[in-house]
């Protein structure tokens, strides 16, 4: 992923004398002394990379904006320490599926939000179906059809193999019934332990179509981009979270042709049960951080917790949501009556205050 964007914003910048430079744990020996020599003297205005850019050697001269893109994918203290690289620098986090974390904590006003609602031109929207495993027969016959139309397919597995503490598939065991079960058309493997060159040689036969099927593990969640792969499966949906579900689904529907995602799962509990129904229902990233919200927790605001509800003394972050975000606005709008002097001489702390033209705000 990194690497995508690094090629594409040097075709944007290169025309204007801006040198963009990849970091990622690959670069090494000299090439990575050389990289961070110039970095630290400002030779290089653009840096793309991975985790790598957050190490204690990695140097800016003059750091003015980090963006995070999927920034699900790091941890509190991760983001804090890119951010500590530079003298306040201006941040944007990036995410298709906003996690409950991060929604709660923009309700207290830490973020400014904007948000892109609408689909590219042209693509549309993607149908989810849940289906038991006595059922993947029928989703094999499914993903025949389409490949018969020149199409492609995803089939994702909690596991790379075997494990006997669970009882889930895995990637290696349903490739080889892949590989059975479709006759005449390329399967491939992709997961973590390949080496990189191997998972560059399978990406790269997928994109090209001489793999029509790609068996994998959440590998792929992020950073492809295949527009005619149409098909999404995931088994034992139900082990996964919302927004992985959601960020997996992602991965097709990226073209003109009608995409769809298949959720294989026995989901025996009820809350499995309704993480399988909101999936099915919308295909709105927003609303499902909201249920996501109400089934996990938002975490500790100025903690390291991810998950888990936080005890407060007057609203509740789950059930008073709209309430909190009226409030935002509120205080909003009462920071601009403080800048402009507008707040009574000896107004206590915490006192309520009417300013002409607001309403109620806490001050």
């Amino acid at each position: 992923m990194a690497e995508q964007h690094a090629e594409s914003l040097q075709k944007l910048f290169t025309p204007y004398d801006l040198n963009v430079a990849l970091l990622t744990s690959s670069v090494k020996g000299k090439r990575r002394k050389l990289l961070l020599e110039n970095l630290n003297a400002g030779n290089i205005h653009i840096l793309v990379g991975t985790h790598a850019l957050i190490q204690d050697d990695v140097h800016f001269q003059n750091l003015g904006l980090v963006v995070t893109d999927e920034q699900h994918r790091f941890g509190v203290v991760q983001r804090r320490k890119l951010r500590t690289k530079g003298t306040d620098p201006d941040v944007l986090y990036m995410t298709a599926t906003p996690i409950p974390r991060t929604l709660a904590i923009s309700v207290f006003g830490d973020m400014d939000v904007s948000t892109i609602d609408e689909m590219p031109n042209g693509r549309k929207p993607i149908k989810t179906y849940w289906v038991r495993r006595q059922m993947m027969a029928r989703v094999i016959q499914f993903i025949k059809s389409e490949l018969g139309k020149r199409r492609q397919a995803y089939v994702v597995c909690p596991l790379i193999e075997e494990s006997e503490q669970l009882d889930v598939q895995n990637a290696m065991d349903v490739h080889a019934e892949m590989v059975q079960a479709l006759p005449g058309y390329a399967v491939g493997l992709m997961h973590g332990r390949l080496s990189p060159q191997e998972k560059e040689d399978v990406m790269s036969g997928f994109k090209a179509n001489h793999i029509q099927v790609l068996v994998s593990t959440t590998v792929v969640e992020v950073g492809v981009n295949v527009p005619s792969a149409t098909i999404m499966v995931i088994y034992d949906a139900e082990r996964f979270g919302l927004s992985q579900l959601h960020q997996l689904r992602g991965r097709v529907g990226r073209g003109s042709d009608q995409s769809y995602c298949i959720l294989v799962a026995d989901a025996r509990s009820a809350v499995s049960q309704e993480k399988m129904r909101i999936m099915t229902e919308t295909t709105d990233g927003f609303k499902l951080s909201e249920y996501d919200l109400k089934l996990r927790g938002p975490g500790d605001f100025f903690g390291k917790k991810q998950s888990g509800v936080p005890e407060f003394k007057v609203a509740d972050i789950i059930h008073d949501y709209r309430t909190l975000a009226v409030a935002k606005a509120d205080a909003a709008r009462s920071r601009v009556a403080t800048t402009f002097g507008m707040i009574p001489a000896g107004l206590r702390f915490g006192a309520i205050w009417r300013p002409p033209g607001y309403l109620t705000a806490i001050v």
